[in-house]
């Protein structure tokens, strides 16, 4: 049910997109986005329907990680800016009724932060135990995100003689969140990106974050979450905490903690997952099965919806069986597969550029009960970049005109620090500029999906029921708020399919479409019949139902 005031809660009917600063707009010919191009596109943003942005690291960088090797948390990297630019961005970016949240990257720093500098130069520094240091390395634990990368999540360091935890990449030593310093240290960098203006923090691999493998246990890793929503609630209340929390759901829920004390929102990777598992054997079955098996939590806490980010398209809660099956019909080649679990591939080429598929896939990441989360590029159909190698393949520059640049920059192609996709996802086949002119493009689609999405509010608020279609082709939900019941329908099949649903299951005739012109659908003898094409989708909704 939703709640009488929703002011603080703002997230939970967002429609959020993630971009890199570095890969969205060059301003000033570099070759290299920036601040003040992202600025310049702010515009195209809200005219697109986003209500928040979601920015990958800015910070100063040794950019062996994409960013995500940070050597500075207060400031920003000079290719892309400065703190001016920040705050310029922010303000744009609220004037036009957006939010902007960043993603906050604690777990560990670069190994040329200023901290570790100090603390490897000499045991007694008082930087040493904002690290993870031990004379011989724990046994157990290999590296679980970069297998084939990283064998270990111990390094040794020559100098002092000591070996460092480091759960991601070797370059990328683990901060000891046991230590209070470090603790102290993180509330500064939040409140220091608060009092800028941002209206929160997408937190990276939290698991990781506060059970660190091989690292000090404290009696309640969970501590460290309800310390920091409770200092984000002090400074400002309606800041919000997107978690990325990769887990079957029951796990996920020791996230959110009690009535909103930990994440106010996690990405859901089940129900992600189960999508992809779907499309590929065209059986809506594993998205019913994981709709159903979802539980309940409070009304302050939700769900965000997304099938592709800016990561690999990692299929780790599939059985091996159901793994190798998508692994075969979307990622053939090897190369297009990385440690043992994931994909780095975009969802166009996935579905071979099929706008029925890609449509399909859409209104079902739309009609889903969350939050909606798109990566940039993808409301225009974007490609990989082959060969790039693990997730850059993803996260080439974005395509705005049909040139050599994709009007990405004005500096020549030899200067520009990311390739474009070429072949059939090249700019001169996918881009905006040509989409926006298109009212039949995937962009012109995706604009008038997040409108029927942010005018039927009962799809973030509403509670959902998935009904029996006699059909495993095809998927049947409702949604149901005060008064208003929604209800989706999306085939996954190749054939087209008719479907009966009894009026008392869906909740309420007449049923008004809302994503196409036909007219309202009557129940007859006390049931709907609904004709689908194939991967076809119907969006219904009944006002003051019984």
């Amino acid at each position: 049910m939703r709640p009488a005031d929703t002011s603080d809660l703002w997230w939970r009917t967002a429609v959020v997109y993630c971009l890199d600063i570095e890969t969205y707009q060059d301003s000033d010919g570099d070759g290299v986005g920036d601040l003040e191009g992202l600025a310049n596109r702010i515009d195209y943003l809200a005219d697109l329907g986003v209500t928040c942005l979601w920015l990958m690291p800015f910070q100063p960088t040794r950019d062996r990680d994409d960013g995500y090797d940070i050597t500075d948390f207060y400031g920003v990297d000079p290719r892309l800016g400065d703190l001016g630019h920040v705050v310029e961005l922010l303000r744009i970016a609220r004037g036009r009724g957006l939010r902007v949240i960043v993603d906050l990257v604690v777990n560990h720093t670069s190994d040329r932060h200023p901290w570790f500098v100090a603390a490897r130069r000499s045991r007694t520094s008082p930087y040493r135990d904002y690290y993870v240091w031990r004379d011989q390395p724990t046994r157990g634990p290999k590296n679980l995100v970069f297998p084939g990368e990283e064998n270990s999540v111990w390094e040794k360091d020559e100098r002092s003689g000591q070996y460092y935890l480091h759960s991601f990449y070797r370059h990328q030593p683990d901060l000891n969140l046991a230590n209070p310093a470090v603790r102290a240290e993180i509330a500064r960098i939040v409140g220091f990106w608060l009092e800028l203006g941002v209206d929160g923090f997408r937190i990276d691999a939290v698991p990781f974050l506060i059970q660190q493998p091989g690292g000090p246990q404290t009696a309640d890793p969970h501590d460290f979450l309800r310390e920091l929503h409770r200092f984000i609630t002090r400074r400002r209340g309606d800041a919000a905490l997107l978690g990325e929390v990769n887990l079957p759901h029951q796990q996920q829920l020791e996230y959110f903690g009690a009535k909103g004390a930990e994440l106010d929102l996690q990405f859901d990777f089940a129900t992600m997952q189960a999508c992809f598992l779907a499309f590929v054997r065209h059986d809506a079955g594993p998205v019913a099965a994981a709709l159903r098996a979802r539980p309940e939590i409070d009304v302050s806490q939700g769900w965000a919806m997304f099938l592709r980010n800016h990561d690999e398209l990692t299929l780790d809660q599939l059985s091996e069986e159901e793994r190798q099956e998508v692994f075969e019909e979307l990622a053939p080649d090897e190369r297009q597969r990385v440690y043992g679990r994931g994909i780095v591939r975009r969802l166009a080429p996935m579905l071979r550029g099929d706008p029925r598929r890609l449509r399909m896939a859409y209104s079902l990441m739309f009609a889903l009960p969350g939050t909606p989360a798109l990566f940039y590029g993808e409301e225009i159909g974007m490609g990989e970049v082959p060969g790039l190698g693990d997730r850059m393949a993803v996260r080439a520059p974005m395509q705005w005109l049909p040139d050599r640049t994709g009007g990405f920059s004005t500096a020549p192609v030899s200067r520009q620090r990311r390739e474009l996709a070429k072949s059939g996802y090249g700019p001169e086949h996918v881009n905006v500029h040509e989409q926006q002119r298109d009212p039949d493009s995937l962009l012109s689609f995706l604009r008038m999906l997040i409108t029927r999405y942010r005018e039927a509010p009962e799809i973030a608020w509403g509670s959902v029921a998935v009904l029996d279609t006699q059909d495993p082709a095809v998927l049947a939900h409702t949604l149901s708020a005060e008064g208003v019941v929604f209800l989706a329908l999306h085939n996954f099949g190749d054939e087209p399919r008719r479907v009966v649903l009894s009026a008392g299951d869906v909740g309420g005739s007449p049923l008004h479409e809302l994503v196409s012109s036909s007219p309202a659908v009557v129940a007859e003898n006390g049931r709907f019949v609904f004709d689908l094409e194939a991967y076809g989708f119907r969006w219904l909704r009944a006002v003051d139902a019984g």
